[in-house]
Formats: C-alpha cells, structure tokens, sequence
C-alpha cells in the first residue's frame, strides 16, 4: 500500500490524502449521531419524568390535605351528590348507574389533573372510589370508568 501510495504524484498524493481525511470526518459524524439522538431522548424523558413527579406529589399533598380534615359522611342520595358535583367540576358523565349503596360512573373525556382534583375532592365530601380504570385518550385526555360508594 505504501509501495502504490509513493508512486503516485504529488497531486494525486494530496486528493488522496483530502478523501481519507473527508471520509474520517464522515464515520466520526456518522458514529457520535445515534449517540446524540440517544442523549436528546434520554433528556426529553428525564423532563417528562419530572414533570409526572411534580403533578403526583401534588395529588398526594390534595388527598393528604383531605384526610387531615377529618372523616366526612356524605349527606343525602350519592347519585344526585355525585352527578352534582361532576356537573360542577365540569365533567359529562356518560352513564350513571345505581347499584345498592354503590354507583357506576363514566367519562369519556377528562384531564387527568382535574380528575383527579376531583376525586380528592369527592373523598374529601364523603364519597369513596371502590374501583378506577382509566385508559388515556389520543388527545391528552382520560377515559374513565368508577365505582363509588358513600362513607359510612
């Protein structure tokens, strides 16, 4: 290989050396991309994480908040006490069903940070959640499906 680089020109010396050098900066860029990709994403995710925290150790605060104020029976039918309350949170309950002493609740849409204002807020009145599902939506927004009960 040096035999055939020496027997070239000086000309011809020089382009060679110009491509090995221009290939050398290529493979390095090509090599340190996926690497910065990896750091912007692992950055982004970092930052959503945080955010996740914040809103959680806010929610924890509302329901530790609610449960310093004291043990609240609820007061009067828990279906209309519920169906008021959500009307007033601004949330449309898709169903409601009665069942004993418990209801069945759905909403297709709501934000996730006001739901769950809004169920600090129901437990804070006396209404308890038995069971939650709630599935994320396309556009930033929950499902959810409840079942609640009345204190007793």
């Amino acid at each position: 290989m040096i035999a055939w680089f020496n027997a070239r020109s000086l000309r011809e010396k020089r382009l060679i050396l110009a491509m090995l050098a221009l290939a050398a900066v290529t493979l390095v860029w090509a090599a340190a991309l996926p690497l910065r990709n990896a750091v912007s994403s692992a950055r982004t995710r970092q930052v959503d994480a945080v955010v996740r925290l914040g809103r959680t150790l806010n929610a924890v605060a509302d329901v530790r908040r609610a449960q310093r104020a004291g043990i609240v029976p609820l007061a009067g039918d828990l279906a209309s006490a519920v169906r008021t309350r959500a009307e007033a949170a601004g949330f449309a309950l898709a169903s409601l069903d009665q069942d004993g002493d418990r209801v069945r609740i759905a909403i297709s849409t709501a934000k996730p940070g006001a739901l769950f204002r809004w169920v600090a807020e129901l437990e804070a009145a006396g209404v308890l959640v038995d069971a939650a599902s709630i599935t994320p939506n396309a556009d930033q927004t929950v499902a959810v499906q409840m079942t609640l009960r009345g204190r007793a």
